[in-house]
């Protein structure tokens, strides 16, 4: 490489190296950027063949328009397009793609050919390019519409050629890419061949319940809520699922703008603040579609057009919260930011400044008695006036570090003094007996011990016992297996269905039994018969989503049914109910025969312990 710093322009074959390199990142870049043009022609039918994860081959075969010889010719010029004329249009973009970059980068890198015709036309036009090199025009007899085919992706840059994934991988990235486009259009029919075997057939006219149950499976649908709210401009619709402590859809979110596939940060905020009511973990699923004047949105934002961003985010941001907090039945108080008019109230105090403003108000609002007066200072003391301690008559004290008008805390449920003490084994036990207490917000267990109380979480102690259980057959004994009276089909996303075909062998040795379909449909017959009633589905989304973000560990076996055992154990301990004196008592004691009964498998507390000279320390004694 020569340098001596003067500035040249680039031959035209280099320049479209490099802007090939901004259009295909790989083959799942080049069957988005076909797709989006298909779709931008109007077709009603697109067809996608792929070979060896694309790099073989991509065929896109659409019955959109078309295009005559002198069309078909530009469309392999850089910066040609149908879809804008002048400036004014870059500001109001309404077609999916629109940079005229996409075809010349395509044929740049591959061996590429195109076949296309007009209704009006008796015939059609054919090309072949070579690595950006016109070889050959020619008259063909081809239907209307638009077939392209890119044959050896990258074939004349082996750099970039050997930075593609295994065809599996890459295969996996198609699919996504299809399974997006299918979704913003199930008005159109699509299908998917991959190495000459048909994984997907949506016929056209469908309604976006029925692709979504075709994508994902009649079980996934049911478990959404519908969206649907316009406010602000702004039209916020599509489905969201209710997030379960254990999670398990946390990678299928997919959000549209305009009908197109995008992404942008207050999309992602809005979404995490809607959700933030509830105190799942999980990242619940979600087909979101936001719907705004295209003179609001700047598409070009990101080289792929994976981003966008908006002229008045505040009202997005809005939009999504509200539409979605309606849908899941939980409370929204408008930003301040949004203007009461644009909200439709009538008065120029947001309700956040009300109830700063009035702090009763702002218990009432939570549910809690109304606040304690504040102490009169300078009172005269006498019967019915102020005591010396500075509580009032009538009133109780304000606790301290509570504000006053914060109201009062929600107590603990009676102490049951009947309860019967709990005999603990004397070896690895944290105590030697403990007493339930009571409960705390229906969900914690509030234990007194020898040494003091301790709050107990059930949630995160079935985890520690589940797990230990399901490793149980590491020393000799295996996990036991229950076969299920129906067998359970479940329905995954093409990434999620690879991930669980490569664990398989794994996954049977935690006591499951099941039976990969094809065609990304698996068959439960069994599961560990210590996890009882569980969705099958969610069960093994969580064990995809745990072995994909829990790294690699070359030749660990062990590690594997760690990861999965870890998995199992967080999903079959979701339940989040009132325990009974009986169910409390028999976990304690399950916990404390475990081998760590002080965290769950993930490192989180199972308890917090208080002794009782902390708390006579605190109270001055």
């Amino acid at each position: 490489m020569t340098r001596d710093g003067h500035i040249r322009l680039l031959s035209t074959h280099v320049a479209n190296k490099v802007a090939a390199g901004e259009v295909v990142e790989r083959p799942a870049s080049v069957v988005k950027e076909l797709l989006e043009n298909a779709l931008d022609a109007g077709a009603t039918r697109i067809d996608v063949n792929i070979t060896a994860g694309g790099r073989k081959l991509i065929e896109v075969r659409d019955n959109g328009s078309g295009m005559n010889r002198n069309d078909a010719l530009m469309s392999i010029e850089r910066q040609a397009t149908s879809k804008i004329r002048d400036v004014g249009d870059i500001e109001r973009i309404t077609t999916l793609g629109f940079r005229g970059e996409a075809i010349p980068s395509i044929a740049s890198v591959s061996r590429f050919k195109l076949r296309t015709r007009t209704g009006e036309s008796d015939s059609g036009t054919e090309l072949s390019i070579v690595g950006g090199s016109l070889q050959d025009v020619r008259d063909a007899g081809v239907p209307v519409g638009t077939s392209i085919e890119a044959r050896d992706l990258f074939f004349n840059i082996p750099a970039r050629r050997k930075f593609l994934r295994a065809y599996q991988t890459e295969q996996i990235h198609i699919k996504g890419v299809f399974v997006l486009n299918a979704l913003a259009h199930p008005e159109t029919g699509f299908s998917l061949a991959c190495d000459g075997r048909e994984q997907y057939r949506l016929p056209p006219g469908a309604s976006l319940d029925e692709r979504i149950c075709e994508l994902f499976g009649v079980e996934y649908f049911e478990s959404l809520r519908r969206v649907d709210k316009q406010m602000l401009g702004v039209h916020v619709h599509g489905f969201a699922g209710v997030p379960r402590q254990g999670g398990g859809e946390r990678q299928q979110q997919y959000f549209f703008v305009n009908k197109r596939p995008a992404s942008a940060a207050v999309i992602s905020y809005a979404v995490k603040q809607a959700y933030a009511a509830g105190d799942s973990e999980s990242r619940a699923a979600l087909i979101l579609f936001i719907d705004t004047d295209p003179g609001k949105v700047d598409v070009n934002v990101h080289p792929a057009k994976r981003e966008v961003r908006f002229n008045r985010a505040v009202d997005v941001r809005e939009a999504i919260i509200c539409a979605l907090r309606e849908a899941l039945g939980i409370r929204h108080v408008p930003h301040p930011a949004v203007e009461p008019e644009r909200r439709g109230g009538t008065t120029g105090v947001s309700p956040i400044s009300l109830r700063a403003l009035d702090p009763a108000a702002a218990g009432a609002a939570r549910g809690l008695p109304e606040p304690c007066p504040a102490p009169m200072r300078d009172a005269p003391r006498g019967p019915g006036e102020v005591s010396g301690s500075g509580a009032v008559a009538g009133y109780p004290l304000q606790p301290q570090g509570i504000p006053a008008g914060a109201g009062l805390p929600i107590p603990a449920a009676p102490v049951d003094e009947s309860a019967s003490l709990i005999e603990l084994p004397e070896e690895g036990s944290p105590w030697k007996w403990c007493r339930v207490a009571g409960h705390l917000k229906e969900r914690y267990i509030l234990l007194e011990t020898d040494s003091g109380y301790v709050i107990l979480d059930p949630c995160a102690a079935r985890e520690r016992i589940l797990y230990e259980k399901l490793l149980a057959h590491k020393q000799g004994e295996r996990t036991a297996s229950q076969q299920l009276l129906i067998p359970e089909a479940v329905k995954l996303s093409p990434a999620d269905a690879d991930r669980l075909r490569r664990n398989l062998k794994f996954i049977d040795q935690m006591g499951f039994r099941v039976v990969d379909f094809g065609d990304d449909h698996f068959m439960v017959e069994a599961l560990p018969s210590v996890l009882g009633e569980i969705c099958c589905r969610e069960l093994l989304l969580n064990i995809v989503h745990d072995i994909e973000h829990a790294g690699k560990r070359r030749g660990s076996e062990q590690w594997i049914e760690e990861v999965i055992a870890r998995s199992l154990s967080h999903t079959g301990s979701a339940r989040q109910t009132k325990h009974s004196a009986d169910e409390a008592e028999k976990l304690v004691k399950n916990l404390a025969a475990t081998r760590m009964p002080y965290t769950c498998p993930r490192g989180k507390p199972t308890m917090i312990f208080a002794s009782f000279r902390e708390l006579e320390r605190k109270f001055g004694r």
